[in-house]
């Protein structure tokens, strides 16, 4: 199973960015538990400068951005 932690306070910018994942996660048939880190203090322990934050695996990905489709898919198909 993956994990899948999306950083950020709860902003508009932040649930987009879970709604695009969880379509790509579906579209690929991904066994994926997702998980909402709000807390700042907990946020700060990822080395992003800017939310929202996309984790994978404890792997940072993207801070400060919406990445694409086609980006958060090949993130989730790499080994």
């Amino acid at each position: 199973m993956i994990t899948i932690k999306i950083l950020g306070g709860g902003c508009a910018n932040c649930k987009r960015l879970e709604a695009q994942t969880r379509k790509v996660v579906e579209k690929l048939e991904i066994d994926a538990e997702f998980i909402k880190v709000t807390d700042h203090n907990q946020i700060m322990e990822y080395p992003i400068l800017a939310t929202p934050g996309l984790v994978i695996n404890e792997k940072v990905l993207s801070s400060g951005r919406i990445p694409s489709e086609i980006e958060i898919e090949s993130w989730l198909k790499a080994p």
